[in-house]
């Protein structure tokens, strides 16, 4: 009687694995952090050295903030409605949060008006010119948050956002609450160190 022979094969072990897509977003959101920490550092630094004018911040610093934080709500909201499908308030939610992000800019865009109006310019003593790189640098990556908002926006008119693909919600909603986030501890930064 021949003795049958078992195969053994090895499980491969399970692997760590992540989709690619929101491996690059922590990707890019850990490049994000690392600028802004260099430049608080830089702030901190150049700071220390004296010559330092202090300034008044423009009080629709503080409203676009409010603003920003309920455009996060507004983003938690979207994705929500995208877990229970419910395709009319996601538009909806996506929209308004697009409508914030806007406002948000504009207001920033006022707010440099008002530093100039206290003589605080972008070429003069470095506290201005910090303010300014930091408040542009945030407007620019919330500009890219915009893009990331409309794509997703046009995926949900072509019900491709919904309960069982989640991903560009998923996404969309991790950036916009990261630039939340970096804005505000921008902006108790540059409160609590003028």
């Amino acid at each position: 009687m021949a003795e049958v022979k078992k195969l053994s094969i090895e499980e491969a072990p399970d692997t760590l694995s992540m989709d690619p897509k929101k491996f690059i977003l922590w990707g890019f959101i850990v490049t994000i952090i690392m600028l802004f920490a260099s430049q608080t550092s830089a702030y901190l630094v150049r700071r220390a050295e004296g010559n330092w004018v202090e300034f008044q911040v423009p009080l629709i610093f503080w409203y676009s903030t409010v603003v920003l934080l309920v455009s996060s709500v507004a983003m938690h909201w979207a994705y929500v409605a995208a877990k229970k499908d419910n395709f009319s308030t996601l538009k909806i939610a996506i929209s308004i949060t697009f409508v914030l992000g806007l406002a948000f800019l504009w207001m920033q865009f006022e707010g440099w008006k008002d530093l100039v109006a206290q003589n605080v310019y972008f070429v003069g003593n470095p506290s201005g010119s910090f303010f300014y790189v930091f408040t542009l640098l945030h407007g620019l990556h919330l500009i890219t948050g915009l893009i990331v908002l409309f794509v997703t926006f046009t995926a949900s008119l072509r019900l491709k956002v919904h309960a069982k693909n989640l991903r560009r919600i998923e996404i969309c909603a991790t950036y916009w609450h990261f630039l939340d986030i970096l804005w505000i501890y921008l902006f108790v930064f540059l409160l609590y160190f003028r």
